[in-house]
C-alpha cells in the first residue's frame, strides 16, 4: 500500500486516543473499587446501632410501665366503683339507728372496715358540707336561697364522692346555698 501525507498523522491520532481511553478505563477503574471499611468505621456504625436499639428498648420500657400503672389505676378505681353501693347501704344503715346493739356494732364495724381498705387502696372521701362548691368534685342537684349561708356553700351532702388520686371516681351529691 503506498503511504499518503495525511495517513500517517491519522493513525497516530488514533493510537494517541485509543491510548488515552484505555487509561481513563484504568482510573475509572481504580476509583470504583469499594473501599474497605475500617475496624474504627465498623466499631462505630455497630455502636450506633447499639445505642438507637438501648434507646428504642427504654422508650418501650418506660412507655409499657407507664401503661401497666394507669392499667392498675383503672381497674383499681372499677372495682372500688363496685363497691361503692355496698357503702352507700352501710352507711343509711348506720343514720337509721336499730334497737339491736350488737347488729349496730356489726354495721359499725363493717363500715369501718370498708373504709380501712378504701385508705389502704389509696380512696379517699371528698369532704363537701361546708366547704366551697367545686364543679371538678361535687355535683350539685339541689339549690336554696338563703342568706345566712356564703355564696356557693354547700349545706348537705346526699351522696359521698371518691378520689383516686387526682381522679374523681365518684362525684359528691350535694345541695348548695346561694
Amino acid at each position: 500500500m503506498s503511504k499518503k501525507k495525511g495517513d500517517a498523522p491519522e493513525s497516530e491520532e488514533v493510537k494517541t486516543a485509543e491510548a488515552e481511553t484505555s487509561e481513563n478505563k484504568d482510573e475509572n477503574v481504580s476509583e470504583e473499587k469499594p473501599q474497605v471499611p475500617t475496624s474504627e468505621e465498623l466499631l462505630a456504625a455497630e455502636k450506633d446501632k447499639y445505642m438507637r436499639l438501648y434507646a428504642e428498648y427504654e422508650n418501650y420500657r418506660k412507655r409499657s410501665s407507664k401503661e401497666r400503672e394507669a392499667l392498675y389505676s383503672q381497674v383499681k378505681s372499677d372495682t372500688v366503683i363496685g363497691f361503692l353501693p355496698v357503702y352507700d347501704n352501710l352507711e343509711r344503715a348506720l343514720k337509721t339507728g336499730c334497737s339491736d346493739e350488737a347488729f349496730l356494732k356489726g354495721i359499725e364495724m363493717t363500715m369501718t372496715q370498708l373504709r380501712g381498705v378504701f385508705e389502704k387502696l389509696g380512696i379517699k372521701e371528698i369532704d363537701a358540707v361546708g366547704k366551697k362548691f367545686d364543679a371538678n368534685l361535687h355535683n350539685a342537684v339541689m339549690h336554696v336561697e338563703d342568706e345566712s349561708l356564703g355564696e356557693s356553700e354547700i349545706v348537705e351532702e346526699f351522696q359521698k364522692g371518691f378520689t383516686l388520686g387526682d381522679k374523681v371516681i365518684r362525684f359528691s351529691m350535694v345541695k348548695v346555698a346561694n
